[in-house]
């Protein structure tokens, strides 16, 4: 059996090389950042916890922190989830707490905010992505594992972590909003407590240094949206939530993404919007179809109500429309006087309006004709 041999070093020798490693891959950048820059976000590792009135159960909630690393300044808020919905929300009001946006957003690879992250392909959340396009700003999450690439929240974590979250230990919220009351006091201390090593605040350094180079922000706040994947059906309709809205039928068995708001819902494929309707809420099964995404057959067959065919008749001319009135109102079923006026109708194809309108009073003059010699034909009968 070979034997395997493996360089070994002294520890003398181990602490010589790994020091000249760490002198020159560990070296750390002191960078100077813009003002209105960036904000870095993230969730802070400790919890708080609100109080059920009626069963005494005690409820985790998550602080979400954000910093503005010129100027340090930080907004804290608690929630009592992490999912998308609180997450969007917090960004949000940390804009609105700044009062403006910053060119870049630094987040930690949550789900929330990054659906893949590698050295070669970077997919961010629809959702968050839709929201920074909404500030006009962009995201750049930092590299998995280097939280030296957000350092500033990263620092005010720990700090708010010991100056809110163990400040409140002791204080018994029976709510989310009174957590956040706290929270907020809190934090307005925070901000104000003097510098240690210079004059000024994070208030007064973000007032002074910062406030101005923020973006200003849109008249009403990001309204999430939510994204999905779905199949078109051979019906050419897409199913959201039990409902049912079309889309062109050339999309039959396609993959699309469906973007889902309060009051809409839109769809679109390879990045493209193909169709858009007003959502619907209530019973289950409700359709939403638009006429042009049917094929040219499917229209042909739901155009046959007795208001389509009376509208046809009045735009070929008043004999036609006698006939197809005389037609509708004698037929003993509805639908059997509609396929007979769409075997009129398709006369079309192969006549010109007029002649059909000729064609038709010819018939008109001809029954008319017939009536009126109906009774002197009885009388010379009888």
């Amino acid at each position: 059996m070979p034997v395997r041999i493996i360089n070994s070093y002294s520890y003398r020798s181990f602490v010589r090389h790994y020091s000249k490693y760490a002198d020159k891959y560990k070296a750390t950048l002191r960078i100077r950042r813009k003002p209105g820059e960036i904000m870095e976000v993230d969730w802070a590792g400790s919890t708080a916890f609100i109080i059920d009135r009626d069963t005494g159960e005690r409820i985790k909630a998550y602080i979400f922190v954000a910093t503005l690393p010129c100027s340090q300044l930080s907004y804290a808020e608690a929630t009592l989830s992490m999912d998308l919905n609180a997450w969007i929300m917090a960004h949000n009001h940390a804009y609105d707490y700044f009062g403006g946006s910053t060119q870049i957003i630094v987040p930690d690879n949550l789900k929330a905010s990054v659906t893949k992250h590698t050295t070669r392909d970077l997919v961010l959340n629809p959702t968050y992505r839709e929201m920074a396009d909404y500030y006009n700003t962009i995201v750049m999450p930092a590299r998995v594992r280097a939280p030296k690439d957000k350092p500033s929240v990263e620092g005010s974590v720990g700090v708010i972590s010991t100056w809110i979250i163990a400040a409140l230990r002791n204080t018994q919220c029976f709510s989310i909003y009174e957590l956040n009351k706290e929270v907020w006091r809190k934090l307005d201390e925070f901000n104000q407590r003097p510098f240690t090593r210079k004059q000024g605040c994070r208030l007064s350094a973000f007032e002074e240094e910062e406030k101005f180079a923020l973006s200003p922000l849109p008249n009403a706040p990001y309204k999430m949206s939510q994204w999905k994947k779905a199949k078109v059906r051979p019906d050419y309709h897409v199913s959201v939530e039990s409902m049912f809205y079309s889309v062109p039928y050339e999309y039959i068995n396609r993959e699309v993404e469906i973007k889902l708001s309060d009051d809409l819902v839109e769809i679109f494929f390879n990045h493209m919007r193909v169709a858009s309707h007003k959502r619907l809420y209530g019973k289950f099964g409700q359709l939403a179809t638009i006429r042009d995404h049917m094929p040219d057959n499917h229209k042909l067959f739901v155009d046959q109500t007795p208001e389509a065919a009376i509208e046809w008749a009045e735009s070929i001319g008043p004999s036609t429309l006698d006939i197809v009135q005389f037609i509708l109102n004698t037929t003993q079923a509805e639908k059997q006087g509609l396929q007979s006026v769409f075997s009129l109708k398709k006369l079309e194809r192969r006549y010109t309006k007029y002649e059909i309108e000729r064609a038709c009073k010819m018939i008109t003059s001809m029954t008319n004709r017939a009536d009126s010699q109906e009774p002197s034909n009885a009388f010379k009968e009888q």
